[in-house]
């Protein structure tokens, strides 16, 4: 979803109308705001359980099998993606 689809709406207001605003939630997140700021997100479950699953778990190098080990070993950087070599050259470990 695209941070223009949000919709913005005081606590106020969604206490007052949150009906309307948990139905909206099923199709664009609902930012609702607190003296002015965003403060929470109303997302419908679907959206939240698509989040979630993009959630990574960290590994510890000694949990990675040899199949992902080697992988990693193997993998190149499509030639597209070069151009962000330069993003490493102050780089220091």
């Amino acid at each position: 979803m695209r941070s223009e689809d949000t919709v913005t709406v005081s606590a106020a207001d969604f206490q007052r109308n949150i009906g309307v605003y948990q139905d909206m939630a099923l199709t664009r997140p609902v930012a609702i705001t607190k003296n002015g700021r965003e403060r929470t997100v109303l997302l419908s479950a679907e959206e939240y359980a698509r989040l979630k699953r993009r959630d990574r778990r960290a590994v510890a190098v000694g949990e990675l099998s040899a199949r992902h080990i080697e992988a990693i070993r193997d993998a190149r950087v499509p030639e597209q993606y070069s151009h962000l070599d330069s993003e490493l050259e102050d780089w220091k470990p």
